[in-house]
């Protein structure tokens, strides 16, 4: 997850399904977006997500509570220096992410569905970039071993809602969202600083019981979010 970054904008694995459950539309690298008749609903991330992934998102709360009172005990201290971005009510308003590209980086708690493994990991960072796509974003991360990608829906003001599916290796195309349940990923992103969002993808199938993607740009927007 930590691997190096590439200067590089366009890597492998950029062109990503991640379309509806019924829809597969690949996405391009940001050298080159396509558009495609068949748009998913820009209006409703519900009419897209599969209901294991509604469940995921509905239950974020107990999630965070479940992973923090797991990983506090051996690293309460390594958690507090990370401030907002692992604190669960740490949402500001205003949570939309600036088209561009990004320093990414990768934190995982709690130990998931396994019995035993570390509570708290922190990875190295990598490149991530954001682009609009007609009525949404696309967030996809374009460097490292693992590669997911998705679109983001609007859900208030304080949120966005992720739906994205990962790559099997790097070079290789991710399928659409929905048509293979064990690549989907779905997760929320919430702007917690200035020029500081954070990707949570809580209960993964495999993995931590929360992970949490780190945004900050690489070069900060023109307009400054204020809280």
């Amino acid at each position: 997850m930590g691997c190096a970054r590439s200067t590089a904008f366009i890597a492998v694995g950029l062109c990503v399904g991640l379309g509806g459950c019924a829809t597969k539309r690949p996405v391009a690298s940001p050298a080159s977006a396509t558009v495609e008749p068949t748009a998913p609903d820009p209006d409703s991330w519900r009419a897209v997500a599969t209901l294991t992934d509604v469940d995921r998102v509905q239950r974020i709360d107990a999630a965070w509570l479940m992973a923090l009172g797991a990983a506090r005990g051996r690293n309460g201290a390594a958690i507090a220096r990370e401030g907002p971005l692992l604190a669960s009510g740490a949402a500001l308003p205003r949570a939309a992410l600036p088209p561009g590209r990004y320093r990414c980086r990768v934190v995982a708690l709690g130990r998931g569905a396994a019995p035993r493994g570390r509570t708290f990991a922190a990875f190295k960072p990598f490149t991530c970039f954001v682009q609009a796509e007609e009525k949404l974003l696309v967030l996809m991360k374009a460097t490292g071993t693992q590669l997911p990608g998705g679109r983001l829906w609007q859900d208030g003001d304080t949120r966005m809602v992720f739906l994205g599916a990962m790559a099997p290796r790097a070079g290789a195309a991710a399928p659409s969202y929905g048509a293979d349940p064990r690549r989907d990923r779905a997760g929320v992103v919430e702007r917690v600083g200035e020029f500081r969002w954070r990707l949570v993808m809580p209960w993964l199938r495999q993995g931590p019981t929360i992970e949490v993607m780190e945004l900050v740009p690489e070069v900060p927007p023109a307009t400054v979010p204020t809280n």
